[in-house]
């Protein structure tokens, strides 16, 4: 079964801390999704470690 997590991140546009779910069984993405508030587009780029932590850096558009 493939394991999800949880994490709040900040929105790079608007400030607001959101909370998306990540795929952990995937070691390494990169993917765009919409702000849960403001509706802008946030870079997503996710690392998985040999523990099945994941580390989320987001960005804007413009980054």
């Amino acid at each position: 079964m493939n394991k999800v997590d949880a994490k709040d991140v900040q929105c790079p546009y608007c400030g607001e801390s959101i909370e998306v779910l990540i795929d952990c069984s995937v070691p390494e993405q990169d993917y765009i999704e919409d702000c849960q508030v403001c509706c802008c587009p946030i870079n997503f780029y996710v690392t998985v470690d040999e523990d099945g932590e994941a580390t989320v850096f987001v960005s804007s558009e413009n980054e």
